[in-house]
Formats: C-alpha cells, structure tokens, sequence
C-alpha cells in the first residue's frame, strides 16, 4: 500500500510540475474526481462486468477442474487431448470473437464463452500437475492398504492438488475480468468495457482511467477472495489436523 501511494504521489506532482495536459494524461486527483461525480453514469456498467466476470469464472473453472480430474483417471485420454488443450490458447480472441457473435449472436453466450476460455485453462494445469506430484510412496502404501482408486484420489491425490488448484484459481480470478471486458468490447451494449470504449471514443482520458482502475479493483477483490477461501479450505484444516 505504501508503494501504491507514493507511485500516485509522484504522479500527481508530476502532473502538476510539468504541466501535462489532461487529456494526455490527467493526474490521480482529476481521475477520483470524474469516479465520484460520475458515479451514476457507470455504476450499472460496473454490475454487469462483476456479473459476468463471477459467472464466466464459475463455469469456466468448473470445467477446468472437471476436465483436469477426467484427464488424470483416464491416462491414455490425457495423451490424446492434452496437445489440443494446449492449442485452445493459441487461439485469438480477436479472432475467434466475431465468429462467436455470427454464431450465437450478441446475447450472453459467446461473452461466457469467451470468459469460460481464458478461465479454464490455468485450473486445468494447475490440478493436472497437482495430481501428478502426489507422493508415490504414500499411493503405494494406500493401494497395500487396500484403498480403491476412488479412495486413492478423494483422501490423497485431490487433498495434495488443492494448493495447486487454488493457484491455477488465482489467476483465473484476474483473466475472467479480462475476459469479459474483451467480450464487451467485441460487442455489448453495457459494461465496463463498453464504458471505456466510449470514454475513449471521446477523448475522455479520465475516464478511461477510471475504467481501467475498476478493473484493476475486481481483479483485486477476486483475487484476494480466492486467497480468503485457500486458507480457508488448506491453511485451517491444516490446522484442525495439527491439533487433533
């Protein structure tokens, strides 16, 4: 935080000292200023980034993490499939985009799927490599013991991959609200990314800041919530396991 305020700090006085105009780059203070007296004009823009991005993050992890788990009961299919999984992200957004829109129009589909792309991907590595890394030895004691494979991967190999998984979650966190202000962009009549497309259209540059700091805010938020639920789910029953 005190990095933060002394960049906006010697921004704010650079303004001031060199002049800088603010339609090339208006100061903090010019920038909190139109975020407060605009609030009305982009307060419903905001909702409907938020809402996307949170529903567009749910499926898109949720498919990840389906995807990661089928993958790792069923080894031959990985080698199949896992080439294409990575050739999903070479795909440009840019691109694939205005064929979403022809397809399904300019409804809330191609937003999401577009949302549920950038998202699914980390999550998916994330556990794959989680399950992965699992101790052998301890799967080798599990499987003396008599355990099934179910019980293998519900007691062991799922518990081990949950700080992998909640890395993966992470920075699906900050791609869904990247995904979803390049979704507005393609197309959309509401949202921050439509929002900062008009503010810039009209050589509004305060307000195209205070877009780009309510997204850098979502993403904050996202991703300190994620944080949140790891301690939750791995630090505190670490804990609970300790004490019994």
């Amino acid at each position: 935080m005190l990095v933060v305020i002394l960049l906006l700090v010697l921004w704010e006085a650079s303004s001031r000292l060199f002049v800088i105009p603010a339609w090339l780059l208006p100061s903090p203070f010019t920038i909190m200023e139109e975020g407060l007296s605009s609030w009305s004009n982009y307060a419903h823009h905001l909702v409907s980034t938020t809402k996307l991005s949170i529903v567009g993050f749910v499926i898109g992890t949720s498919i990840g993490l389906l995807i990661a788990v089928l993958l790792h009961l069923m080894p031959r299919v990985r080698q199949a499939f896992y080439p294409l999984l990575i050739l999903s992200q070479n795909i440009p957004i840019i691109v694939l985009a205005p064929l979403l829109i022809i397809w399904f129009g300019f409804g809330v589909l191609p937003k999401l799927f577009i949302i549920t792309l950038v998202c699914f991907f980390p999550v998916a590595v994330a556990a794959l490599d989680g399950f992965r890394q699992t101790n052998a030895e301890m799967k080798h004691y599990m499987y003396m013991a008599g355990a099934s494979k179910r019980q293998v991967f519900s007691k062991l190999e799922l518990p081990h991959a949950l700080p992998a998984v909640f890395s993966g979650l992470k920075i699906s966190a900050t791609y869904s609200v990247m995904g979803a202000v390049i979704s507005e962009w393609l197309g959309a009549n509401k949202g921050i990314g439509v929002y900062m497309t008009l503010a810039q259209s009209s050589f509004r540059t305060d307000r195209v800041f205070v877009a780009i700091f309510f997204i850098m805010l979502l993403c904050l938020l996202f991703f300190s919530f994620i944080i949140a639920l790891e301690k939750f789910f791995i630090k505190g029953r670490a804990g609970q396991e300790a004490k019994s």
